[in-house]
Order: C-alpha cells, then sequence, then structure tokens
C-alpha cells in the first residue's frame, strides 16, 4: 500500500496554515491543497497503470455501427405505421408518417455524430 504520509503532512500543514492565517485564506489554502492532491491521485493512477502495462485509450467507435438499430428500429414501426397511416388518412398520413420517421432518423443520426467527434 502506497505511504500516504505526504498527503496527511499537507492536510495538517493546510490545517496549521488556516489556523495561523485565519478564514479568509482559507479558499486559497483549500484550493493549494486540493491541487496537490490531485497531483498525487493522477501519479498513483499512473503508477498502477505502468506496473500493470495498461495504457490509457479511448475506444472508437463508428458512427454507423450505433446508427444500425435506430435504422431497424425504424423500419420495424415504419411497416405498421405505413399500414395505419395509409389505411385511416390516405396519402396525406403516410406523407406525415414517413416524414416523421425520417426527422427522427435525421436527429439520431446528428446526436450520434456530435457525441462520436
Amino acid at each position: 500500500m502506497p505511504d500516504k504520509r505526504p498527503i496527511r503532512d499537507d492536510l495538517q500543514a493546510t490545517l496549521d496554515a488556516r489556523r495561523d492565517l485565519g478564514p479568509e485564506y482559507e479558499a486559497a489554502l483549500v484550493e493549494s491543497f486540493v491541487e496537490r492532491l490531485d497531483a498525487t491521485i493522477s501519479a498513483r493512477v499512473r503508477a498502477e497503470l505502468d506496473h500493470h502495462g495498461a495504457t490509457p485509450h479511448r475506444q472508437k467507435s463508428t458512427p454507423g455501427a450505433a446508427m444500425i438499430p435506430i435504422a431497424l428500429g425504424s423500419m420495424g414501426i415504419g411497416i405498421p405505421l405505413t399500414a395505419i397511416a395509409a389505411g385511416n388518412a390516405g396519402l396525406v398520413g403516410l406523407t406525415i408518417t414517413w416524414i416523421a420517421i425520417v426527422v427522427i432518423n435525421v436527429a439520431s443520426a446528428a446526436a450520434i455524430m456530435r457525441r462520436n467527434y
């Protein structure tokens, strides 16, 4: 287990400085301690990753893969909606139904593209 003494010493020094300097320096002291704590955590994570031979990397996904369920869902929903719209409202209902499906697909594709880039 890594030695926790340095960070404890930093915390004690921060508390002592706060007591000596007063509450008007509290925000600066806390910010300074948090920066040292972040650096310590980052160093420990890097050391652990180096120890295990892991390198952090971002998984790349292809936008096309995320669109497959949306396309299949649109087709699955589109078939019964086409029958219902054409049977009840004729060509106008059919047109409105497919325009809505296209708008939903375009909005989904834009959201996926924005998320991946």
